[in-house]
């Protein structure tokens, strides 16, 4: 019995041990399945995660990426509008040109790239690395226009060592006349990467051309047209195959200019070489017929782009071709400024037209004498007498009785000491100086001798020479003042149709008629027994005044000994015909001495160019004669007013 019953209860532990164990790997089991199916639900779920990331999320970012493998978007530049003269002639017009790009998302080494252009086209290997340098993965960068015939059959036979580099036929811009009115056009060049962010260029991309300077400048928006955009199909490098869909360009709108280009031909000629600055506007209107500046600069090297090297020597060129001089340029006015100073005497009633002062030949005030341009003086000398003598006397003691501020007030008046708003950009403001300034600026007090100074147009006054046609052109038209204007229709090429740009408003100066009868009276008596009587005309009566604008002050001696750096600014303005103007002129001619030979010969001569041109008159041999140009040896350099 207790055997069996000890067998028993030894098969009985078997039994229960074999079963804990089969109970525990079937536990074990099914643990490891749990985990299986907890690993497989996680696999499932992140398989499914992935799927929704690739075909929801940016599943249109990889069907742009697929079609981009065998399609391109191009944009397609507008054709620029062109820009003419009052009469129609060409000023800026557009040629084809084949310019040559890169599309960087179809480069796989750049290195490689650059090294193959610059063997086969001699490009800069420096200079093209700079170029591809910080640009993105699918930029389209244009590393050269006006592509060469030969240059063209080269990238095209090697189009399978060049992945990405392709040939897009554009326009260029195009000067038809050179270098004349350069600085009046202005020029183009590919748009900054700063200015892409500027709101006036929004919609605008890498590689658009703009209005770099001048009349391109400021009327860009309506010139520039509208890109258009064609869609390609492009083999394995990038190239070609087919057109799939296109949306045209449209060209920009045409700008019919003011200016007369024969007669901003003739003034450039006349200038030659000599720095200096034309302008002839409408005192009718405000029209500018002539914006001449020299020297000068090539408009289309500018816009078809010049290298590093070329650039930097043109800014820091010591004659600043690129200064628009007849807006920029700021000059002590010398005895032009007396017109406005005959205005302020009347105006003020500091004289009477016909109240005489005496000229000994100079003003002696405190301890320094103040000397007039003609030694031994001019006598007893009323206004008239006084501006067609240029009596700078009568001018340093009228303006010592008035002050500097009533000065001051007189010239700004006139339009001095502020921009007249050209539609051109960089319009310099020039300086009105009082008081008020000094303290401001200098932190000094203003010294009575000083309005001596300003009384002839030297010292701290400054001016620009379109505000000098802005003041004769003002006193041509008895006080009405027109803003200067450049443009006076635009053809809309939408449409085909003319639009006459409306004339700004005007204004009038708050100086009686009678004054300006007086001032025009001695205008005349300059040219008829004055200073200016070279500028006489048997064509037409022309009315007018000198200056002579001290550069720096310097030991009398003979002019020719004078360096010409040193030598002063001569200075004519006028206007004609002098009963019923239709042409007001500015000319300064730097370093050529006195305005009675440099300048006012220079005016003549526009002037009845002007008038044979607005009425048909023949030009006799009697009007040809010393149409000489300025930089000439018989414009002699001289010392008196």
């Amino acid at each position: 019995m207790y055997r069996v019953a000890t067998d028993r209860k030894g098969t009985d532990l078997v039994f229960m041990l074999e079963s804990d164990r089969q109970a525990s790997e079937l536990a074990d089991i099914q643990g490891r399945l749990v985990l299986l199916k907890v690993g497989i639900l996680l696999l499932i779920a992140l398989l499914g995660l992935r799927l929704w990331q690739l075909q929801i999320r940016d599943g249109h970012d990889y069907q742009e990426m697929a079609k981009d493998n065998r399609t391109r978007s191009i944009m397609l530049e507008p054709a620029r509008g062109l820009l003419y003269d009052r009469q129609g002639q060409l000023l800026a017009n557009n040629i084809p040109s084949f310019n040559l790009y890169v599309s960087l998302e179809d480069v796989k080494d750049r290195e490689a790239l650059v090294g193959e252009l610059t063997r086969l086209l001699s490009f800069s290997h420096k200079n093209l690395l700079d170029t591809f340098s910080g640009q993105s993965r699918k930029a389209r960068v244009k590393i050269k226009g006006g592509l060469s015939l030969k240059e063209a059959a080269i990238v095209e036979s090697h189009r399978y060592t060049l992945p990405g580099v392709f040939i897009q036929p554009e326009y260029q811009r195009n000067y038809p006349l050179g270098v004349y009115a350069s600085h009046l056009i202005g020029y183009v060049g590919e748009i900054s990467e700063a200015k892409l962010k500027e709101e006036e260029y929004q919609g605008l991309h890498q590689g658009s051309v703009v209005g770099q300077y001048g009349v391109e400048r400021t009327y860009d928006q309506a010139l520039r047209g509208v890109s258009g955009q064609e869609l390609l199909e492009v083999d394995a490098h990038g190239h070609r195959k087919q057109s799939i869909a296109v949306h045209k360009p449209s060209a920009g709108d045409d700008l019919y200019l003011t200016i007369d280009i024969r007669l901003q031909q003739m003034a450039e000629d006349l200038l030659g070489e000599e720095a200096g600055a034309v302008v002839a506007i409408d005192p009718r209107s405000g029209a500018v017929l002539i914006l001449a500046s020299r020297p000068t600069f090539d408009p289309t090297a500018l816009s078809s782009g010049l290298p590093m090297s070329e650039w930097q020597a043109l800014l820091h060129d010591p004659r600043h071709p690129l200064t628009n001089r007849t807006i920029q340029g700021q000059y002590p006015p010398g005895s032009t400024f007396k017109i406005v100073m005959a205005a302020a005497v009347l105006g003020s009633q500091t004289a009477q037209a016909a109240d005489h002062f005496f000229c000994p030949g100079g003003f002696k005030f405190g301890r320094r004498t103040y000397r007039d341009w003609k030694r031994g003086g001019h006598g007893s000398v009323e206004l008239i007498a006084a501006l067609a003598q240029s009596c700078d006397v009568y001018f340093y003691k009228v303006g010592n009785r008035m002050g500097i501020e009533t000065i001051a007030s007189y010239s700004k008046q006139f339009g001095l000491g502020q921009k007249t708003g050209i539609d051109l950009p960089s319009e310099r403001s020039g300086l009105v100086p009082s008081g008020a300034w000094k303290k401001r600026v200098k932190g000094e007090p203003w010294y009575p001798g000083e309005t001596i100074s300003v009384s002839i147009g030297q010292g701290f006054m400054t001016v620009t020479p379109i505000q000098m046609a802005q003041v004769v052109a003002a006193t041509a038209m008895n006080g009405r003042v027109f803003p200067p204007r450049l443009v006076r229709a635009i053809r809309k090429r939408g449409t085909g149709k003319m639009e006459d740009v409306p004339l700004p408003p005007s204004r009038q100066l708050p100086i009686s008629h009678e004054v300006f009868v007086q001032i025009r009276e001695g205008l005349e008596a300059v040219v008829t027994k004055g200073t200016a009587r070279r500028s006489q005309s048997s064509l037409v009566a022309i009315a007018g005044k000198t200056g002579t604008a001290q550069v720096v002050a310097l030991r009398s001696g003979p002019a020719k000994d004078i360096p010409k750096e040193f030598r002063d600014h001569a200075w004519f303005v006028a206007y004609a015909p002098a009963k019923n103007p239709t042409i007001a002129i500015v000319v300064l001619a730097e370093h050529m001495g006195h305005g009675g030979s440099a300048a006012a010969p220079l005016a003549k001569q526009l002037i009845e160019a002007h008038i044979r041109f607005t009425t048909d008159i023949p030009e006799d041999s009697a009007q040809k004669q010393g149409g000489q140009s300025l930089s000439h040896d018989h414009l002699a350099i001289s010392t008196h007013e």
